[in-house]
Protein backbone atom coordinates (compact mmCIF):
# COMPACT_ATOMS: atom_id res chain seq x y z
CA UNK A 1 0.00 0.00 0.00
CA UNK A 2 2.56 2.47 0.64
CA UNK A 3 4.39 1.64 -2.33
CA UNK A 4 1.70 2.48 -4.40
CA UNK A 5 0.89 5.98 -2.13
CA UNK A 6 4.08 6.76 -3.22
CA UNK A 7 3.80 5.91 -6.92
CA UNK A 8 1.12 7.59 -7.08
CA UNK A 9 2.40 10.71 -5.43
CA UNK A 10 5.60 10.76 -7.57
CA UNK A 11 3.22 10.71 -10.70
CA UNK A 12 1.01 13.12 -9.70
CA UNK A 13 3.66 15.43 -8.38
CA UNK A 14 5.22 15.12 -12.15
CA UNK A 15 1.49 16.14 -13.88
CA UNK A 16 1.70 19.00 -11.28
CA UNK A 17 5.18 20.30 -12.18
CA UNK A 18 5.12 19.64 -15.96
CA UNK A 19 1.34 21.92 -15.82
CA UNK A 20 3.58 24.40 -14.07
CA UNK A 21 5.36 25.74 -16.85
CA UNK A 22 2.26 25.70 -19.19
CA UNK A 23 1.46 29.11 -20.15
CA UNK A 24 -1.72 31.35 -18.02
CA UNK A 25 -4.05 30.31 -20.42
CA UNK A 26 -2.69 26.52 -19.92
CA UNK A 27 -2.38 26.65 -16.45
CA UNK A 28 -5.97 28.19 -15.77
CA UNK A 29 -7.32 25.06 -17.99
CA UNK A 30 -5.63 22.53 -15.77
CA UNK A 31 -6.70 23.89 -12.57
CA UNK A 32 -10.19 23.64 -14.26
CA UNK A 33 -9.78 20.34 -15.10
CA UNK A 34 -9.01 19.00 -11.25
CA UNK A 35 -11.63 21.46 -10.44
CA UNK A 36 -14.16 19.38 -12.27
CA UNK A 37 -13.08 16.11 -11.35
CA UNK A 38 -12.79 17.68 -7.59
CA UNK A 39 -16.68 19.02 -8.31
CA UNK A 40 -18.03 15.51 -9.39
CA UNK A 41 -16.47 13.89 -6.37
CA UNK A 42 -18.04 16.66 -4.04
CA UNK A 43 -21.64 16.08 -6.15
CA UNK A 44 -21.06 12.13 -5.40
CA UNK A 45 -20.64 12.94 -1.77
CA UNK A 46 -23.90 14.76 -1.83
CA UNK A 47 -25.71 12.32 -3.28
CA UNK A 48 -26.45 13.67 -6.80
CA UNK A 49 -27.39 11.30 -9.27
CA UNK A 50 -25.39 10.97 -12.36
CA UNK A 51 -27.24 14.19 -13.99
CA UNK A 52 -27.27 16.22 -11.17
CA UNK A 53 -23.55 15.55 -10.82
CA UNK A 54 -22.82 16.57 -14.51
CA UNK A 55 -25.22 19.77 -13.80
CA UNK A 56 -23.42 20.72 -10.58
CA UNK A 57 -20.10 20.26 -11.75
CA UNK A 58 -20.34 22.39 -14.96
CA UNK A 59 -21.43 25.35 -12.86
CA UNK A 60 -18.81 25.04 -10.13
CA UNK A 61 -16.57 25.08 -13.30
CA UNK A 62 -18.43 28.04 -15.15
CA UNK A 63 -17.80 29.94 -11.91
CA UNK A 64 -13.98 29.48 -11.65
CA UNK A 65 -13.87 29.82 -15.49
CA UNK A 66 -16.07 33.04 -15.37
CA UNK A 67 -12.91 35.75 -14.35
CA UNK A 68 -11.21 34.45 -17.67
CA UNK A 69 -14.20 35.36 -19.80
CA UNK A 70 -15.74 38.09 -18.40
CA UNK A 71 -13.16 41.01 -16.46
CA UNK A 72 -14.30 41.16 -12.81
CA UNK A 73 -14.69 44.08 -11.00
CA UNK A 74 -12.31 45.32 -8.02
CA UNK A 75 -10.27 42.17 -8.94
CA UNK A 76 -7.13 44.90 -9.01
CA UNK A 77 -5.24 42.44 -12.05
CA UNK A 78 -5.73 39.50 -9.53
CA UNK A 79 -7.63 36.45 -11.48
CA UNK A 80 -10.22 36.48 -8.53
CA UNK A 81 -10.68 39.75 -6.16
CA UNK A 82 -9.91 40.35 -2.51
CA UNK A 83 -13.37 39.35 -1.60
CA UNK A 84 -13.59 36.19 -2.61
CA UNK A 85 -10.41 35.28 -0.59
CA UNK A 86 -11.69 36.87 2.68
CA UNK A 87 -15.45 34.79 2.06
CA UNK A 88 -13.03 31.98 1.71
CA UNK A 89 -11.24 32.51 5.03
CA UNK A 90 -14.16 33.60 6.90
CA UNK A 91 -15.59 30.09 5.81
CA UNK A 92 -12.26 27.74 6.84
CA UNK A 93 -11.29 30.11 10.22
CA UNK A 94 -14.98 30.04 11.76
CA UNK A 95 -18.04 28.08 9.84
CA UNK A 96 -15.95 24.68 9.36
CA UNK A 97 -14.02 24.97 12.76
CA UNK A 98 -17.49 24.81 14.34
CA UNK A 99 -19.40 22.38 11.94
CA UNK A 100 -16.15 20.07 12.98
CA UNK A 101 -16.37 20.93 16.87
CA UNK A 102 -20.29 20.41 16.69
CA UNK A 103 -20.51 17.71 13.55
CA UNK A 104 -22.93 19.16 12.27
CA UNK A 105 -24.61 17.41 9.50
CA UNK A 106 -24.69 19.32 6.87
CA UNK A 107 -27.55 18.55 3.93
CA UNK A 108 -27.78 18.12 0.31
CA UNK A 109 -28.53 21.85 -0.77
CA UNK A 110 -26.72 23.75 1.77
CA UNK A 111 -23.28 20.82 0.92
CA UNK A 112 -23.51 21.70 -2.78
CA UNK A 113 -23.05 25.70 -1.65
CA UNK A 114 -20.45 24.59 0.79
CA UNK A 115 -18.93 22.80 -2.64
CA UNK A 116 -18.62 25.90 -4.50
CA UNK A 117 -16.83 27.77 -1.29
CA UNK A 118 -14.72 25.28 -1.02
CA UNK A 119 -13.31 24.11 -4.50
CA UNK A 120 -13.69 27.80 -6.53
CA UNK A 121 -11.67 30.15 -4.11
CA UNK A 122 -8.74 27.29 -3.42
CA UNK A 123 -8.50 26.92 -7.82
CA UNK A 124 -8.17 30.76 -8.25
CA UNK A 125 -5.76 30.94 -5.11
CA UNK A 126 -3.57 28.41 -7.30
CA UNK A 127 -4.05 30.78 -10.63
CA UNK A 128 -2.96 34.24 -8.67
CA UNK A 129 -0.49 32.23 -6.96
CA UNK A 130 1.15 30.98 -9.75
CA UNK A 131 1.37 34.37 -12.00
CA UNK A 132 3.25 36.02 -9.12
CA UNK A 133 4.37 34.13 -6.54
CA UNK A 134 5.33 31.07 -8.39
CA UNK A 135 7.92 30.51 -5.95
CA UNK A 136 4.89 31.21 -2.70
CA UNK A 137 2.84 28.81 -4.59
CA UNK A 138 5.89 26.00 -4.39
CA UNK A 139 6.45 26.33 -0.91
CA UNK A 140 2.56 26.17 0.69
CA UNK A 141 2.39 23.21 -1.86
CA UNK A 142 5.63 21.71 -0.28
CA UNK A 143 4.31 22.78 2.85
CA UNK A 144 1.36 20.42 2.59
CA UNK A 145 3.27 17.70 1.84
CA UNK A 146 5.89 17.93 4.23
CA UNK A 147 2.97 18.07 6.70
CA UNK A 148 0.89 15.31 5.45
CA UNK A 149 4.43 13.19 4.88
CA UNK A 150 5.86 14.11 8.38
CA UNK A 151 2.10 13.49 10.28
CA UNK A 152 1.57 10.03 8.77
CA UNK A 153 4.79 8.78 10.49
CA UNK A 154 4.88 10.56 13.45
CA UNK A 155 1.17 9.07 13.94
CA UNK A 156 2.71 5.27 12.60
CA UNK A 157 5.21 5.90 14.99
CA UNK A 158 4.36 7.73 18.30
CA UNK A 159 0.33 8.34 17.93
CA UNK A 160 -1.75 7.28 21.25
CA UNK A 161 -3.96 9.98 21.57
CA UNK A 162 -6.99 10.48 18.93
CA UNK A 163 -7.03 13.92 17.33
CA UNK A 164 -10.35 13.45 16.97
CA UNK A 165 -11.87 9.69 17.16
CA UNK A 166 -15.64 10.13 15.74
CA UNK A 167 -14.15 12.17 12.59
CA UNK A 168 -11.09 10.50 11.55
CA UNK A 169 -9.25 7.67 13.78
CA UNK A 170 -6.44 7.57 12.29
CA UNK A 171 -5.41 10.95 13.11
CA UNK A 172 -3.73 11.64 16.70
CA UNK A 173 -2.49 14.60 18.22
CA UNK A 174 1.47 13.48 17.85
CA UNK A 175 0.95 13.14 14.21
CA UNK A 176 -0.17 16.86 14.28
CA UNK A 177 3.17 17.59 16.26
CA UNK A 178 5.40 15.96 14.08
CA UNK A 179 3.70 17.87 11.18
CA UNK A 180 3.93 21.12 12.77
CA UNK A 181 7.69 20.19 13.47
CA UNK A 182 8.05 19.74 10.27
CA UNK A 183 7.01 22.34 8.68
CA UNK A 184 8.80 24.52 11.38
CA UNK A 185 11.98 23.19 10.43
CA UNK A 186 11.15 23.77 6.41
CA UNK A 187 10.07 27.13 7.19
CA UNK A 188 13.20 28.01 8.75
CA UNK A 189 15.27 26.36 6.09
CA UNK A 190 13.40 28.42 3.56
CA UNK A 191 13.63 31.91 5.26
CA UNK A 192 17.59 30.71 5.62
CA UNK A 193 18.04 30.45 1.77
CA UNK A 194 15.78 33.19 0.85
CA UNK A 195 16.81 37.04 0.42
CA UNK A 196 14.37 39.69 1.97
CA UNK A 197 13.54 40.54 -1.65
CA UNK A 198 11.71 37.16 -2.00
CA UNK A 199 9.43 38.23 1.01
CA UNK A 200 6.06 38.84 0.69
CA UNK A 201 5.03 42.47 0.43
CA UNK A 202 2.12 43.47 3.07
CA UNK A 203 -0.53 45.17 1.64
CA UNK A 204 0.67 48.48 3.28
CA UNK A 205 4.01 48.06 1.40
CA UNK A 206 5.85 47.21 4.14
CA UNK A 207 8.78 44.33 3.25
CA UNK A 208 8.65 40.78 5.54
CA UNK A 209 11.53 39.65 7.56
CA UNK A 210 12.50 36.28 6.20
CA UNK A 211 11.37 34.68 9.32
CA UNK A 212 7.90 36.12 9.18
CA UNK A 213 7.79 32.78 6.42
CA UNK A 214 7.71 30.35 9.56
CA UNK A 215 4.47 31.34 11.14
CA UNK A 216 2.65 31.77 8.20
CA UNK A 217 3.73 28.17 7.18
CA UNK A 218 2.31 26.72 10.73
CA UNK A 219 -0.47 28.90 10.19
CA UNK A 220 -1.19 27.15 6.92
CA UNK A 221 -0.21 23.58 8.19
CA UNK A 222 -3.04 24.22 10.82
CA UNK A 223 -5.22 25.64 8.45
CA UNK A 224 -4.40 22.36 6.10
CA UNK A 225 -5.33 19.96 9.41
CA UNK A 226 -8.45 22.01 9.51
CA UNK A 227 -8.91 21.13 5.54
CA UNK A 228 -8.45 17.39 6.17
CA UNK A 229 -10.76 17.14 9.29
CA UNK A 230 -12.97 18.88 7.48
CA UNK A 231 -13.39 16.40 4.41
CA UNK A 232 -13.42 13.51 6.59
CA UNK A 233 -16.13 14.98 8.63
CA UNK A 234 -18.58 15.24 4.76
CA UNK A 235 -16.97 11.56 3.93
CA UNK A 236 -18.58 10.29 6.89
CA UNK A 237 -21.65 12.22 6.64
CA UNK A 238 -22.13 10.27 3.29
CA UNK A 239 -20.43 7.08 4.44
CA UNK A 240 -17.76 6.63 2.37
CA UNK A 241 -13.72 6.03 3.10
CA UNK A 242 -12.66 8.31 0.06
CA UNK A 243 -14.18 10.51 -2.11
CA UNK A 244 -13.17 8.53 -5.78
CA UNK A 245 -10.62 5.95 -7.05
CA UNK A 246 -8.64 8.18 -9.28
CA UNK A 247 -5.57 8.10 -7.37
CA UNK A 248 -4.63 4.42 -6.73
CA UNK A 249 -3.70 4.76 -2.62
CA UNK A 250 -4.67 7.80 -2.21
CA UNK A 251 -8.52 7.67 -3.45
CA UNK A 252 -9.88 10.45 -5.23
CA UNK A 253 -8.93 13.84 -5.65
CA UNK A 254 -10.58 15.17 -2.64
CA UNK A 255 -8.83 12.97 -0.63
CA UNK A 256 -4.99 14.73 -2.23
CA UNK A 257 -5.82 18.19 -2.24
CA UNK A 258 -8.52 18.60 1.26
CA UNK A 259 -5.84 20.12 3.67
CA UNK A 260 -5.00 22.54 0.36
CA UNK A 261 -8.46 23.73 -0.19
CA UNK A 262 -7.92 25.86 3.01
CA UNK A 263 -4.54 26.27 3.13
CA UNK A 264 -4.59 28.42 -0.79
CA UNK A 265 -7.28 31.27 -0.20
CA UNK A 266 -5.13 31.79 3.33
CA UNK A 267 -2.54 32.30 1.29
CA UNK A 268 -3.29 34.52 -1.18
CA UNK A 269 -4.25 36.52 1.72
CA UNK A 270 -0.75 36.00 3.18
CA UNK A 271 1.14 37.13 0.40
CA UNK A 272 -1.03 39.02 -1.66
CA UNK A 273 0.73 42.48 -2.56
Amino acid sequence: MLKTRVLTAVVSLLVFLGALILPQDGWVVFCAAVLGIAAWEWGGLARLAAGGRYAWTAIAVALFLAPSLVPVPGAGGWYAPLWVYCVAAFFWLVLVPLWIWRQSRIEQPLLLAVGVAVLVPASAALVDLRRDHSAVLIAVLAAVWISDTAAYFAGRRFGRRRLAPTISPGKTWEGVAGALAAVALYGLAWAGLGSPSSMPVALDGTQSGPLWIVPVLLGLAVAGIVGDLFESLIKRQAGVKDSGTILPGHGGILDRVDALLAMLPLAVLAFMR
